[in-house]
C-alpha cells in the first residue's frame, strides 16, 4: 500500500512565499485555513451580540404590562436580533466551517479563488458594519423586522429612521460575499478533488456544501436583487413596492419568501453534513444509506424553491394556489425524514461513542424532529391561519434552527476543533456545556408552543395579564438566561483548551476523511501526501488495509 505524493514543487514553491508576522498575517490571509478561522470568531462576536438583544427581549416580555423597554427599541432590537443571527452568525459560521474544512477533505491546497474567498469575507465584515453602524444613525437601528415587510419599509412608513437603509444595503453588501462563496465552493469542489475521489465518494458534509452552495447563488441573487429594489423606491423615488402608486406590497412578500425559504435549508443543509460525518464515526459504522442521504439533499435543495408561498397563507392567494404550496411543504418533509431515518440507522448497533460532539449531534435529531413536524402543521392551511403570527411560530423557528442547526454546528465545532487548533477542547466543560445548552434551550423554547396555541402574538412588545401568559413567559426568560450560561462555558472552553488543552494529534477520534490524514493543525499546504482514495473512507482503508472498504465489496460484488 502506498501513498499519493502531493507534487513536491507546490510545496516547495509555497513554502517559499513571504511569510506575514502578526494581525497582518490574517488580514492579508488568502489561506483558506486562516479565512475559516476569521469567519467563526467573526460570527462567535456577533452571536454573543445577537445574544445580548435576546436578553433584552426576554427581560421585556418576563412579565406583563412590563416598561423594561420602549416599544420603538423593542422593534429594534427584535429587527438586529433576527438579521444577525441569520445573517450574520449561522449562515456564516456554515460557511466559515466550510471554507476551512471542504479544501482538506477533497485532498486540495486551497479553495479554487483564493483571493476572492478572501474578498467573500470582508464584504461579510462591512455589511455587518454597516448594519450596527445604524444604532448610531438618526432614528436608530431598523425596526421593522428581519424580513422588512413592504409597504412598513417604504419611506411613507419609516420615514426618518435610516436603520432601514442600513439594514438593505449591509445585507446586500454581505450578500454579494455570499454568493461568491457559493460559486468559489463549487468550483473548488468540481475542480480540485484529489485524485480517485469520485463525485459519488465525496464525503457527506462536502455533498451538503455543494447543494447548499447552489442553494446560495440562486436564493441569495433573488434577496439581493429585491433589496436593490427597496433602496431604489426608498433613495431614488422608484415604486416597486408602493400600492398608491402602482407598486405591489405583496411583491415584496414574494421575493422575500423565494429567498427566505430556501434561506431555512441553506442554513440547515451543512448541519445535516455535520451530522453525516460525526454519527458514524462515534457510531465506528459506516453511513447507512450514503446514496440516500446524498440523493434526498438534491431533492431537497429542488423542492425548496417551490414552497415559499406557505408564508402567505393569510395573503389570501386563493384555494388553488394554497393547496399547492400546501402539498409541496408536505413532500419537502419526506426527503427530510430519510435523512433522519439514516442517522439512526447508521446508530443501531454502532459501538457509539458519546463524545460531547455527539451528544449535541442526538439531541439535533430530536430537537429537529420536534421543529419538523410542527413545520408540517404550518403546511397545512387551516391550522397555519390559526397558528400564524403566533409564539407557536417562534417556537417552530428556534427548535429548527437552535435546536436543529446550531446544536449540530456545536457537535462540527467540537468534531474539529483538534485538526483546527491541534488541541482537545475540555470534555468536562463540554458535557457542562451541552447540558446547559440542551435544559436552557427546551425552556426558552418548549412553553412558546404552548403560549402560540393559546393565542399569543409574536412581535408585541407586552402583553395583558391574561392566564399562563406571565408565568410561561418567565419560564422562558429563566431558559434564556441558562442558555447564556451555556454559552460562557463554551468561550471558557475555547480560551481554556487553546491555553492548556491536551495536545490532539493528526487523528484523535479515528476518522477517515482526508482532513484527518494531515497534521493537527495542517501546514500552510494542507498535505505532504494523501493515502490511496479507492472508496468513501481513505484514511478507514489505508489504516485498516485487511478490512478495507472496497475489499469488502469485491469480495461481495457490490
Amino acid at each position: 500500500m502506498s501513498e499519493t505524493p502531493i507534487a513536491s514543487e507546490t510545496v516547495d514553491s509555497v513554502s517559499k512565499v513571504e511569510e506575514y508576522k502578526g494581525l497582518y498575517s490574517w488580514v492579508a490571509s488568502v489561506d483558506h485555513k486562516q479565512i475559516g478561522i476569521l469567519y467563526l470568531i467573526f460570527t462567535i462576536i456577533f452571536l454573543l451580540l445577537g445574544g445580548i438583544e435576546a436578553l433584552l427581549l426576554r427581560i421585556q416580555l418576563a412579565q406583563p404590562t412590563s416598561t423594561f423597554l420602549s416599544p420603538q427599541a423593542y422593534n429594534q432590537l427584535f429587527t438586529m436580533h433576527g438579521t444577525t443571527m441569520i445573517f450574520l452568525v449561522v449562515m456564516p459560521m456554515l460557511i466559515g466551517l466550510a471554507t476551512y474544512l471542504v479544501p482538506l477533505m477533497i485532498g486540495a491546497r486551497d479553495m479554487a479563488f483564493p483571493r476572492l474567498n478572501a474578498l467573500s469575507f470582508w464584504l461579510l465584515v462591512f455589511g455587518g458594519l454597516l448594519l450596527y453602524y445604524s444604532f448610531i444613525t438618526q432614528g436608530g437601528a431598523p425596526n421593522v423586522g428581519w424580513f422588512s415587510y413592504a409597504p412598513l419599509s417604504e419611506k411613507p412608513f419609516s420615514l426618518w429612521t435610516g436603520g432601514v437603509d442600513y439594514w438593505a444595503l449591509g445585507l446586500l453588501v454581505a450578500g454579494i460575499g455570499t454568493v461568491s462563496s457559493g460559486v468559489n465552493l463549487i468550483t473548488t469542489i468540481f475542480a480540485l478533488r484529489a485524485e480517485g475521489l469520485t463525485i459519488r465518494r465525496l464525503p457527506l458534509f462536502v455533498w451538503m456544501v455543494l447543494v447548499n452552495s447552489f442553494l446560495i447563488i440562486l436564493a441569495l441573487s433573488i434577496l439581493n436583487a429585491s433589496l436593490v429594489m427597496l433602496l431604489a423606491d426608498r433613495l431614488l423615488g422608484a415604486h416597486y413596492f408602493r400600492p398608491a402608486t402602482g407598486g405591489s406590497a405583496i411583491l415584496w412578500q414574494h421575493l422575500f419568501w423565494a429567498f427566505g425559504h430556501p434561506e431555512v435549508y441553506i442554513m440547515v443543509l451543512p448541519a445535516f453534513g455535520i451530522l453525516s460525518e460525526v454519527i458514524p464515526v462515534f457510531s465506528r459504522k459506516p453511513i447507512f444509506g450514503y446514496e440516500f442521504v446524498a440523493g434526498s439533499t438534491v431533492a431537497i435543495g429542488l423542492l425548496s424553491f417551490g414552497v415559499w408561498a406557505h408564508h402567505m397563507f393569510t395573503v389570501g392567494l386563493g384555494h388553488i394556489l394554497d393547496s399547492f404550496f400546501g402539498i409541496a411543504s408536505m413532500l419537502i418533509a419526506i426527503p427530510t425524514g430519510v435523512k433522519i431515518f439514516n442517522w439512526i440507522a447508521t446508530m443501531w448497533g454502532g459501538s457509539i461513542r458519546f463524545t460531547t460532539a455527539m451528544l449535541f449531534a442526538v439531541a439535533f435529531l430530536v430537537q429537529f424532529t420536534v421543529g419538523g413536524l410542527s413545520g408540517v402543521h404550518f403546511a397545512v392551511v387551516p391550522i397555519d391561519w390559526q397558528t400564524t403570527d403566533t409564539y407557536y411560530v417562534v417556537a417552530h423557528f428556534h427548535y429548527v434552527l437552535f435546536g436543529g442547526t446550531f446544536f449540530g454546528i456545536m457537535a462540527g465545532i467540537y468534531y474539529w476543533f483538534p485538526k483546527i487548533t491541534g488541541r482537545m477542547l475540555s470534555e468536562g466543560l463540554g458535557k457542562i456545556h451541552f447540558w446547559t445548552m440542551l435544559i436552557g434551550f427546551n425552556l426558552t423554547f418548549f412553553v412558546q408552543h404552548i403560549l402560540g396555541l393559546i393565542g399569543m402574538p409574536r412581535r408585541v412588545y407586552t402583553y395583558p395579564d391574561l392566564p399562563h401568559w406571565g408565568m410561561l413567559n418567565l419560564v422562558s426568560t429563566i431558559g434564556a438566561f441558562i442558555l447564556a450560561l451555556s454559552v460562557l462555558v463554551f468561550v471558557w472552553n475555547i480560551i481554556a483548551s487553546l491555553r492548556n488543552g491536551k495536545p490532539a494529534g493528526d487523528n484523535p477520534w479515528d476518522a477517515w476523511t482526508l482532513e484527518w490524514a494531515t497534521t493537527s493543525p495542517p501546514p500552510v499546504h494542507n498535505f505532504d501526501r494523501l493515502p490511496p482514495i479507492r472508496g468513501r473512507r481513505p484514511l478507514w482503508d489505508f489504516t485498516h488495509p485487511d478490512k478495507a472498504d472496497w475489499k469488502v465489496h469485491e469480495k461481495n460484488g457490490t
